[in-house]
């Protein structure tokens, strides 16, 4: 292609993106008009159906940063993805599919959602992980069924942010070829020049991250193609350090920090497209020589998609398809879930391992790793070999980064990825899991230790106000079981549910409940363990606090109270059930009382008071911090009587009393 027809289309691009942020007089014209250049060549060199923009043999493109959506939407729109010129005009709009930044399963064509700096970046490294594992299990050597590479455009902001180092560093020492980062290198953030806060060498950053490196002027076509070019048959993954002006073509306004995240103006528009030769006084203009190139996308597409389609047909062994539609379309009635019924007493996060391994046996794209603690975590899967070819993955101590990297696993289409961490970190992976409720991606995010019943680690590692923040989150749901039989259940009802889910288990061992239930299930949250006829009061509980208030409720009926015992081990789920189940899981002619090792304010959501965390924790064995906070059966027989208004008074029960 000639450069005089790169030079229109790219141009076509540029004001595409300047009447888009005019017109709903909000967005970032500066990206898109810098990358514009650099979009045209990876144009020609991307291979994508817009009319199947889930075909899973597709090229991935990750916009990093997502402020730069007036260039993505051009581009799906150019290429003929289903965003028509007039989603363009409605840019920013309430209820339009042209948001003001990309949102996976809003947009066709958009592969995750991003904006977030740097965390597409960690996505990107994330589709490139799949990719390999994927490849590994389908592809022959006389046959690849999986071959494709994943393309990342970020900036400056992107690669400050620590993410973006977690993220690169473990593509380095996973060797991920087929990862292509494509670095927007203008210099500029909104405060300025990025000398005022940073003066890396990013081309030595990478190379000790063993990336390879190629440096090129990023308004230079031909020096593009061949850097794409080249990083296409790199055997590592490759770093293209674009150098680039922001706001490439506004004239007086090209390279200043003012084109970041304001529109450019009706005058330097017009006099801009003048300048460049377009219709100064039409907006949206798409010149249809420019269109006819863009649209070939359609034509070469179907036909790379049909050519797959016959490489499929034509594999050289049936495991490969087999194996294919295993990764597509996973049993999950196939797994032996294990029993507890038989154990005393078990840490959740030791049950979960188990359940892990169970599920990991059946489920072929069941992967996942820990963030440096699987031992702790008991999340290591046995016999299973290490990632790629085998399914554990050593994330190393990037908690960030992993909940990213999970969530575009979970989108590639053929894995179900689990991660994990101390629920205390889970602090450091909260950019990641607001993601993923926001984008109902089904990644499993697994928190042990989940309270002061850390012990001896105090406070710095004994999360407290984490159970509320999750609860908080929107499409998110969050497991507390309160023993390894109803861990069972929540795993089974969780993997149905494909959502986003997060797992907080036990440290410290907890009794195993008796099989029999009064009423209901894990299955909706929430189910009643004890029903007492006559009862005044409902106790609600979930994990470690369950059995404590399960024997609490035998000392007040021993006193005269009678006391509902329920456990919650999914508080969002119990939620969305209707108010018949509601009512008959918690009685609403009772006191409630709910009781947690955690800050718990939404329990006052159904309760009438709340026996919680306020303060932090201590240092001690955790047999000692729940007497001092007032987690035991004595101390919630206590709050009981206070919440009834009757006076507590000590009863035994065999040789023990309370």
């Amino acid at each position: 292609m000639s450069n005089e027809i790169r030079t229109k289309m790219a141009n076509t691009i540029r004001f595409l993106a300047a009447d888009m942020i005019q017109k709903a007089n909000s967005g970032h014209p500066g990206a898109p008009m810098g990358l514009a250049d650099i979009a045209v060549v990876l144009s020609e060199h991307l291979k994508h159906n817009p009319k199947d923009p889930t075909w899973l043999n597709r090229d991935r493109v990750v916009f990093s940063g997502g402020h730069a959506s007036a260039l993505i939407y051009s581009l799906l729109y150019l290429w003929g993805y289903d965003v028509s010129l007039e989603d363009l005009k409605n840019f920013r709009q309430l209820d339009s599919k042209t948001p003001g930044h990309p949102e996976y399963g809003h947009t066709p064509g958009v592969e995750i959602t991003t904006g977030p700096l740097g965390q597409g970046v960690a996505n990107a490294v994330g589709f490139a992980m799949a990719k390999e594992f994927t490849a590994k299990r389908v592809n022959s050597p006389t046959c690849k069924i999986i071959d494709h590479k994943i393309y990342c455009l970020c900036g400056d902001g992107d690669l400050q942010e620590g993410i973006s180092y977690e993220a690169c560093s473990l593509a380095g020492k996973l060797n991920l070829k087929d990862l292509i980062l494509i670095y927007d290198s203008n210099k500029i953030t909104i405060e300025g020049d990025t000398a005022i806060a940073w003066n890396e060498d990013i081309k030595k950053r990478f190379q000790a991250q063993n990336w390879a490196v190629i440096e090129i002027d990023g308004h230079n076509f031909d020096e593009i193609d061949s850097a794409i070019t080249q990083a296409k048959n790199s055997d590592k993954p490759t770093i293209i350090i674009a150098k680039t002006k922001i706001g490439k073509g506004a004239l007086e306004l090209e390279g200043s920090h003012k084109t970041h995240g304001a529109p450019l103006g009706e005058d330097v528009i017009k006099r801009a497209k003048k300048e460049a030769s377009f219709p100064e006084d039409e907006k949206f203009f798409v010149p249809e020589d420019v269109m006819i190139r863009f649209r070939c996308a359609i034509e070469e597409g179907e036909l790379a998609q049909k050519q797959w389609n016959h490489l499929l047909k034509q594999a050289p062994y049936a495991e490969q398809n087999e194996a294919l539609n295993r990764l597509l379309n996973p049993d999950f009635d196939s797994i032996n879930f294990p029993e507890f019924w038989d154990k005393k007493e078990m840490a959740t996060r030791e049950s979960n391992g188990i359940i892990l391994n169970a599920i990991a046996k059946a489920v072929t794209g069941f992967v996942g790793g820990s963030a440096d603690l699987a031992p702790s975590n008991k999340t290591y899967l046995e016999n299973m070999g290490e990632f790629p070819e085998g399914k554990n993955i050593h994330f190393g101590i990037r908690e960030h980064a992993m909940g990213a990297i999970t969530n575009a696993m979970a989108l590639y289409g053929t894995i179900i990825p689990f991660n994990s961490t101390f629920f205390v970190f889970s602090d450091y992976q909260k950019p990641a899991v607001r993601i993923a409720a926001l984008s109902n991606i089904q990644n499993f995010f697994i928190w042990t230790h989940d309270s002061i019943g850390v012990g001896e680690d105090g406070p710095t590692h004994e999360p407290i106000e984490q159970l509320t923040q999750f609860r908080a989150l929107p499409n998110f749901y969050v497991w507390r079981p309160a023993d390894a039989s109803e861990n069972v259940e929540a795993w089974k009802t969780a993997l149905k549910m494909r959502k986003p889910t997060a797992f907080v288990l036990s440290r410290q061992k907890l009794k195993t409940l008796k099989p029999k239930r009064d009423f209901g299930d894990v299955s909706r949250g929430g189910y009643l363990i004890k029903k007492r006829e006559g009862a005044t009061l409902t106790i609600v509980a979930t994990g470690s606090e369950v059995m404590p208030s399960l024997n609490a409720g035998c000392y007040l009926e021993k006193m005269g109270v009678k006391a509902n015992i329920v456990s919650i081990p999914c508080f969002d789920l119990f939620l969305e059930q209707d108010k018949e189940y509601q009512d008959a899981v918690i009685d609403p002619d009772t006191k409630v009382l709910a009781v947690e090792a955690g800050s718990g304010l939404e329990w006052y959501k159904i309760a009438d008071d709340v026996l919680a965390m306020e303060s932090f924790g201590a240092s001690a064995p955790a047999s000692r911090l729940f007497e001092k906070f007032g987690f035991t059966v004595a101390s919630i027989k206590e709050r009981a009587c206070r919440v009834l208004g009757v006076e507590n008074k000590i009863v035994k029960i065999g040789d023990k009393e309370a």
